[in-house]
């Protein structure tokens, strides 16, 4: 039989060997040499390793309490899309200015199991710190992150409940708040294009939400596959068209897919902002030069990369600060798309 199990700091060997009532060599058999054990034993094990989120230290034999491995992890949904690449060049250069380096995995939009798997690899090589990216993740990798005793950073999201420090902005606020924008600009038929991931369907229940509270009529969704591109925009804007040829406004979860929106507009001959407003998200360096210029939201990648390597350096030093959430906020960029 296990006993209960409590997290403290970073999970250990011992821990598990005292949650599964064996010794410590017998948890070592069970990972590295199963056929060793008893059924039975091995299960109890592999019970307990389960419980308290334990992950083999790989690099166990090659340092010492003492010395740290000057590497920083992090996780993004997508290395091909330009929306997160602002917040790594930051985190990179501020991490590299303090002598630790970055390694990039790519967490995907599929769901948990590909995020898991990366977590568990790195884990086990204890990194200096892992930053993710969002804070939707299962409850396995939670676990495992808590009883890592690794710094963690989540970023691009807010919590008041982060697994340990938290850099980002609300999503919920940003959707509610480009609602307003285009309420307020007089639109009152409008559109969503969003990508089938957990970030941006937020912040298209916010605007449907906030939408409803105001009178609009009904909110017309469209849902394209991440990662966005151009291509999938002009398709997602016909299909919406196609279905609901009223639609007087679009909110785009990225920019890529507003260009895609107004690259279909000015094929099918449609005056924007005349005819329709079109709104993306992130601010991408191409967005201002767009013709018409795309109103976009703004986020400050920069600053949230930065406020994440500071996070990460000063915990290393064993400063554990008080203040461990920090609101970056957003900003509504009104061009002439809208």
């Amino acid at each position: 039989m296990t006993r209960p199990y409590r997290s403290t700091n970073s999970v250990t060997v011992h821990d598990v060997a005292r949650v599964a009532d064996v010794s410590a060599i017998t948890v070592s058999r069970a990972l590295n040499n199963p056929d060793q054990l008893s059924a039975s034993t091995l299960a109890r094990v592999l019970k307990a390793i389960e419980e308290t989120g334990y992950v083999p230290n790989l690099l166990a034999k090659g340092l010492n309490a003492n010395k740290s491995t000057r590497l920083v992890a992090a996780l993004i949904p997508t290395l091909s899309g330009p929306i997160f690449s602002e917040t790594i060049q930051a985190l990179t250069q501020k991490l590299t200015e303090h002598g630790y380096q970055l390694i990039l995995g790519q967490s995907g939009y599929d769901g948990d199991s590909q995020e898991d798997a990366l977590l568990n690899a790195l884990i086990g090589r204890r990194p200096d710190g892992i930053v993710l990216t969002g804070v939707l993740h299962s409850q396995l990798g939670c676990k495992r992150l808590k009883a890592s005793g690794i710094p963690i950073v989540e970023t691009w999201d807010l919590s008041d409940n982060p697994i340990d420090m938290l850099v980002g902005f609300s999503h919920e606020q940003v959707g509610a708040k480009v609602c307003e924008f285009l309420h307020q600009r007089g639109r009152q038929r409008p559109g969503l294009l969003a990508a089938e991931d957990a970030r941006a369907q937020r912040r298209s229940d916010a605007f449907i939400h906030r939408a409803a509270e105001l009178g609009m009529g009904p909110v017309r969704l469209i849902a394209l596959p991440a990662p966005t591109t151009l291509a999938i925009g002009r398709v997602g804007l016909n299909e919406l068209l196609t279905a609901h040829p009223d639609v007087d406004s679009v909110f785009c979860s990225s920019d890529m897919l507003a260009l895609g929106v107004l690259t279909e507009a000015q094929a099918r001959g449609l005056k924007v902002p005349e005819e329709l407003s079109v709104v993306g998200f992130g601010d991408l360096d191409f967005a201002a030069s767009l013709y018409p210029a795309l109103t976009t939201v703004r986020i400050d990648g920069k600053a949230i990369g930065e406020q994440a390597a500071r996070f990460i350096i000063a915990r290393a030093d064993g400063v554990h600060s008080e203040r461990h959430i920090v609101d970056i906020g957003f900003s509504i960029m009104e061009r002439d798309s809208s």
